[in-house]
């Protein structure tokens, strides 16, 4: 089987590949030119690199002829500033995403496998844990283009010959994650931590979100290659609620530092609560996250101190 991965150099393609590649399938991935191979030593060699602008229909048209199965990772904006220009996030990822469609029906394409965001889609929660079918209301431009890119999906699945499975993914962390990325609490505040630097925070701390160890995660997106049933939308995430001043609680004791904190001002994109229901994908593909908070902080902080000695 020959997977393409768009998007497949940053923190979750960089995993996914990784895993790809050890299980034995063809890997190919599709990226912005320049950007640093980071995947895993002895692996690199066995995937097939494109470069390429996932602005550009011809760029996108011309890297799938022969592929199975497309993983969509890309994303132009993040939560936090897609509402400055809305535009911008329609233009560089709506659009682009239907041309990636069209292109992947054209060439035959079996699946396209899509990276949504379980903590946008559905916006304020009206039940918590949050299943599948729970209203999707974003209170964001990024959670309105992920539940877009969904829908023409959707439409594809109708009136074409292009399956799909969409992945609502709840908040990732692990290795090769960004410490210096403006998204990933995690990553972000055990990197400061570790350097006695100050970690804002907006809000009280106590807004409360699903984090899923990107190891946990990786395996039911592998799953998803040989999936027959008949589901199409997944939550994907731990199913258990942690607040930012957990987190914190984590890391100290971990690294034996006290951390200092900068409290701001809360956004008005973040919603109180957001936990995932992972009942579906538990019983449709026999997964379930393996790795406790505390654990998964615990290896990335094994990761990041071997890095830097």
């Amino acid at each position: 089987m020959r997977v393409l991965l768009f998007g497949g150099n940053g923190f979750i393609g960089t995993s996914l590949s990784d895993a790809l590649v050890k299980a034995g399938y063809d890997v190919s991935i599709f990226d912005r030119p320049g950007q640093k191979r980071m995947a895993e030593a002895g692996i690199g060699e066995q995937i097939k690199w494109y470069d390429g602008d996932f602005l550009n229909p011809v760029d996108i048209s011309k890297v799938l002829d022969g592929i199975d199965v497309v993983f969509h990772l890309v994303s132009s904006t993040l939560p936090q500033s897609s509402n400055e220009n809305p535009a911008y996030d329609l233009e560089t990822n709506v659009v682009p995403s239907i041309h990636l469609i069209e292109a992947a029906k054209k060439a035959g394409v079996r699946k396209l496998v899509f990276m949504s965001s379980g903590g946008t889609v559905y916006g304020i929660p009206k039940t918590i844990p949050i299943p599948e079918d729970h209203p999707t209301n974003p209170i964001c431009a990024y959670g309105i283009s992920k539940l877009s890119i969904e829908k023409y999906l959707s439409l594809a699945r109708r009136h074409y010959d292009l399956d799909s499975i969409i992945f609502r993914l709840a908040n990732p962390y692990g290795r090769y994650q960004n410490p210096r990325a403006a998204q990933g609490a995690i990553a972000v505040f055990l990197h400061k931590a570790m350097k006695g630097e100050t970690i804002d925070i907006w809000g009280d701390g106590k807004v409360i979100r699903d984090y899923v160890y990107m190891s946990d995660a990786v395996e039911a997106m592998l799953r998803v290659l040989e999936y027959k049933g008949k589901e199409r939308v997944f939550n994907l995430g731990s199913g258990v609620g942690s607040s930012l001043i957990d987190i914190i609680k984590v890391i100290e004791s971990l690294t034996g530092n006290e951390i200092k904190c900068r409290y701001l001002e809360g956004r008005s994109l973040d919603v109180p609560a957001n936990v995932l229901d992972i009942g579906r994908i538990q019983k449709e593909m026999d997964w379930t996250p393996r790795t406790t908070l505390r654990e998964g902080i615990s290896e990335l902080f094994n990761q990041t101190k071997v890095a830097a000695s």
